[in-house]
């Protein structure tokens, strides 16, 4: 009897000092890379997804952490837009966001462009993204080999990120793709260390995520409202 009384006791501690091993261990720290683009056209491909431009990001990627793994940024890549108004929604979007510090803010450009048609010789005047793919790759492969996570969620379908996640790899990092909603690429599908993740197939978390109509500004103390042209959306 007392043997088995010992037994138990020696097999409750061992528990305990697994759970609490468990406990202290150190957490999966996970960096988030958003090609701002491709998420937001990936948006707009669907009118009805058009009500989650106004998001809060860091939350929305806080929702697919598991309890081993810790949100350590969410660096969002894009550039400013030269139209007015749309300029205006845009930095209402960056502002919002940024009032929390894990989201980081990397600007490229947004360049005009003029296209020759080839059967009229009409010229169209249009704008061009620079600099974000390459951006991206960069900060990719610089926190890979700077050992600043365990873990990348590339969220893009573009496949100029391929090489970077190659390298990132290499250096012995996990990374995974999430396809923005109404977005994909084969390529990218299969470069990834795990299944990819369909963001379309969450619209429950980016219902929890969209942002209040009014967010108050730390710095400078000023009170930031929807656009009223994103509010008509919801």
């Amino acid at each position: 009897m007392h043997k088995f009384i010992a037994l138990r006791w020696k097999i409750l501690r061992l528990a305990h000092q697994i759970k609490v091993g468990l406990f202290f261990m150190e957490k999966q720290r996970v960096i988030v890379y958003i090609d701002g683009f491709n998420f937001y056209y990936g948006l707009r491909k669907d009118a009805r997804w058009k009500k989650y431009y106004w998001l809060d990001i860091v939350r929305l990627f806080e929702m697919f952490m598991r309890p081993n793994q810790e949100l350590v940024a969410v660096k969002y890549f894009s550039a400013r837009v030269d139209d007015i108004d749309q300029s205006l929604r845009q930095s209402a979007f960056f502002q919002a966001n940024k009032e929390n510090p894990k989201f980081k803010l990397i600007l490229g450009k947004y360049l005009k462009k003029e296209i020759t048609c080839f059967k009229c010789g009409n010229k169209i005047h249009t704008h061009e993204e620079k600099e974000t793919d390459v951006r991206v790759a960069t900060q990719i492969v610089a926190d890979a080999y700077q050992d600043n996570c365990d873990l990348a969620i590339v969220v893009s379908a573009d496949s100029d990120m391929i090489p970077a996640i190659e390298l990132a790899m290499e250096a012995g990092h996990k990374v995974v793709v999430y396809f923005p909603p109404h977005q994909y690429s084969s390529n990218l599908a299969s470069m990834a260390s795990s299944k990819p993740v369909q963001l379309k197939q969450y619209e429950s978390r980016f219902k929890q995520c969209i942002l209040p109509d009014v967010v108050h500004l730390t710095i400078p103390d000023f009170d930031l409202h929807v656009p009223p042209k994103w509010k008509a959306f919801q």
